[in-house]
């Protein structure tokens, strides 16, 4: 009997845990059902709230079915941007015109007759204490007055000494040039320092005036201590005119000496190498550079590199620059022959 009592009281409470297992798996399950119903009409309100937005946002903008696509959009902002482009390559062709980098004619807009350029401008490098030097050049090949007007117009040769300033402005030394000038104004007369630690700096700032003042073929740089035959000069440089850029002299090497003490010193020998050899360059007593290059140093002057010497700091210039690099042995000064340019007196 106690052992039948024992066994129903099992049964049944084996069969209370079941049921309220069922009760908790139903409610759970509608529990489920009423987070996805919600879930879903959240959604479906978001995205009718995003159609509203959108169907406001086209009507007050007034875009609508005629608003203008992303690509049409992308395609007008190019056009702008070539247009801008355009606008900017007819300003720069426009300044390559004005410094004569088209035409070897140049026409005013005034009606006056088109003027060809000059063929040289020749710099004369002096400094103070040479007017011994300067009177020499003037009987022998320059020129003076009235007989140097008209190597210019005859010939397009335009000779001038070129010189800097005292370091006091003003004194002794300015005075002398500007009154030795106010005779024969044959004289450019730089705004910087005049001193022999300065000549690389001074050859520079003359190509720069030179350029920027006259409209010439050639630029050519002198010494004060060379005689020049006007004539060959001005042969040699018009058998080149054809060249665009033309660096002409009597090309040169040398050594590169780095001790201090020595004459010839060198503070920037270490950029030249281990064989201690300058580049080829033409050799300072007379060279002459086309236009274009005269214009390269006048708008990069700033930043040119100048070396102890001004032969070779103008060589430098070039030497990484798209240039005819001309060897002339009538350039060469060391000797006097028929047909040469020049002689070193």
């Amino acid at each position: 009997m106690r052992s039948r009592g024992s066994s129903n009281r099992l049964s049944n409470s084996g069969g209370g845990a079941s049921f309220r297992s069922r009760i908790t798996a139903l409610v759970l399950a509608m529990f489920a059902t009423m987070a996805t119903v919600y879930v879903a009409g959240r959604m479906w309100q978001e995205a009718e709230s995003r159609v509203y937005l959108i169907k406001e946002l086209d009507r007050r903008t007034g875009q609508d079915h005629s608003s203008v696509s992303v690509s049409e959009t992308l395609k007008l902002v190019a056009c702008k941007e070539q247009l801008k482009k355009l606008s900017a390559i007819e300003k720069d062709l426009a300044a390559a015109k004005q410094e004569g980098f088209v035409s070897n004619v140049h026409s005013g807009n005034d009606g006056t007759p088109p003027r060809k350029r000059l063929l040289a401008v020749v710099g004369i490098i002096t400094t103070f204490g040479r007017k011994k030097n300067r009177d020499a050049i003037r009987k022998a090949w320059m020129q003076s007055g009235a007989a140097l007007k008209k190597l210019e117009k005859e010939k397009g040769i335009v000779v001038r000494f070129v010189i800097g300033k005292s370091a006091n402005r003003g004194d002794s030394l300015d005075r002398e040039i500007g009154n030795e000038n106010s005779q024969t104004n044959d004289f450019i007369i730089l705004d910087d320092v005049e001193a022999p630690k300065e000549r690389s700096k001074k050859i520079k700032f003359f190509f720069a005036h030179a350029v920027e003042s006259w409209e010439a073929e050639f630029y050519v740089k002198v010494n004060d201590d060379v005689y020049v035959n006007i004539d060959a000069l001005g042969a040699k440089l018009s058998a080149h005119l054809d060249k665009p850029r033309v660096y002409m002299g009597c090309m040169k090497s040398g050594e590169v000496f780095s001790e201090p003490n020595q004459t010839w010193y060198e503070p920037d020998w270490w950029k030249f190498g281990d064989g201690k050899s300058y580049f080829r360059h033409a050799s300072g007593e007379i060279y002459a550079i086309s236009r274009a290059l005269a214009q390269f140093i006048s708008i990069n002057k700033p930043i040119l590199q100048v070396y102890a010497h001004d032969d070779v700091s103008a060589g430098s210039w070039f030497i990484g620059l798209d240039v005819t690099h001309l060897n002339e042995w009538k350039f060469c000064c060391n000797s006097w022959s028929t047909g040469s340019v020049c002689a070193a007196v």
